[in-house]
């Protein structure tokens, strides 16, 4: 099914190598929140 799908419609999160796998759950959270960071939502930015 993956090598079915364009390049341009994967996404890859990196991880460390010794690194259990993530969730889905888990891995939404890290892609929504970096979707967020790109575009600039202000409810993404951390605060001091």
């Amino acid at each position: 099914m993956l090598d079915n799908m364009p390049t341009q419609q994967k996404i890859r999160v990196p991880m460390l190598a010794d690194s259990r796998s993530m969730n889905l759950s888990n891995t939404v959270a890290v892609v929504v929140f970096e979707a967020w960071r790109q575009l600039g939502y202000p409810g993404a930015l951390l605060r001091d």
